[in-house]
C-alpha cells in the first residue's frame, strides 16, 4: 500500500523546539567514564533491542518500567507521541542506562522513566539527575513532573531530592505527581548533578559511532542476580 504522507501528517502530531542536549562526562565510583548523550529519532531501534528483553524481567519492577520505556521509545520513532526526548548512558560505547522524558508544554516537564542495565554504580541517579538538568537548564522549563514505580525510585527521586508532593495526575497513572521546580533543582544540583564539559573527542566519537548493545545473559546476571537465563 503507497505511503500516504498527506494522511500521516495528520497523525503526527505538532512539536515544540527542542535545543539539543550537550553530552557530558560522568566519572563513576569504580574510576570508569559514562558519556551521557542524547539520541536522535534514528537510533532508537537500536536502544530498542537492548529494551526489549528486559520487559521480562520481574525483580524491582523492571518489567513494567521497560515495556513502558519500549512503548514510549516507539511512539517516538513512529511519530506518535509529542516533544519526547532520550538520554542515554555508555561506556566505551556499551549501553548501560537511559532516561526518557518529554515537554508537557514550554513550561512543564513529564519525567517518564529511568532504566539501568548495570547496577550498583548509581547511573540511574546520575541519568536521571541528567533528565532534570536537560529540562531546568537546557530546556529552560520551570518544572518537571514525575512519578516513582519502584521503591527503589522512590527513595532516589522523591526522597534524595525532597521533592514536593501534589495533588496533580500524572500521565503514566499511579501515585500522584510529585513536582521539581526550578528552585529546589538548584537547591540540590551541587549533590546530586555531576559530569564535564565537553566531553573529549575520542571518547565522544566512540560512543557516537556505535550504540553496544550487552547480551542478554550478561544483563539478566546484573539485573536479577542469575546466570544462564
Amino acid at each position: 500500500m503507497p505511503f500516504d504522507m498527506e494522511l500521516e501528517s495528520k497523525l503526527r502530531p505538532p512539536e515544540l523546539p527542542m535545543v539539543p542536549y550537550p553530552p557530558k562526562l560522568v566519572t563513576l565510583a569504580n574510576g570508569r567514564h559514562m558519556v551521557v548523550r542524547e539520541i536522535t529519532r534514528d537510533e532508537v531501534p537500536r536502544v530498542l533491542e537492548a529494551v526489549r528483553p528486559i520487559t521480562t524481567y520481574e525483580r524491582d519492577y523492571y518489567d513494567i518500567v521497560a515495556s513502558r520505556v519500549y512503548a514510549e521509545l516507539l511512539a517516538w520513532y513512529r511519530w506518535r507521541i509529542v516533544n519526547e526526548f532520550c538520554l542515554i548512558a555508555q561506556i566505551d560505547g556499551m549501553l548501560v542506562g537511559l532516561v526518557n522524558s518529554r515537554m508537557l508544554n514550554a513550561k512543564t516537564g513529564m519525567s517518564l522513566h529511568t532504566l539501568t542495565t548495570d547496577r550498583g554504580l548509581r547511573i540511574g541517579s546520575h541519568m536521571f539527575a541528567a533528565k532534570m538538568e536537560h529540562h531546568i537548564e537546557y530546556l529552560n522549563q520551570e518544572e518537571v513532573l514525575i512519578v516513582a514505580e519502584s521503591p527503589i525510585g522512590f527513595r532516589r527521586w522523591m526522597i534524595e531530592y525532597g521533592l514536593e508532593p501534589t495533588d496533580i495526575p500524572h500521565e503514566l497513572g499511579g501515585a500522584p505527581s510529585y513536582r521539581l521546580s526550578k528552585e529546589l533543582y538548584y537547591a540540590t544540583k551541587d549533590r546530586l548533578v555531576v559530569g564535564d564539559r565537553p566531553v573529549p573527542p575520542d571518547i565522544l566519537a566512540q560512543a557516537l559511532d556505535e550504540i553496544i548493545v550487552v547480551d542478554e545473559k550478561t544483563v539478566a546476571e546484573k539485573i536479577c542476580g542469575v546466570k544462564g537465563r
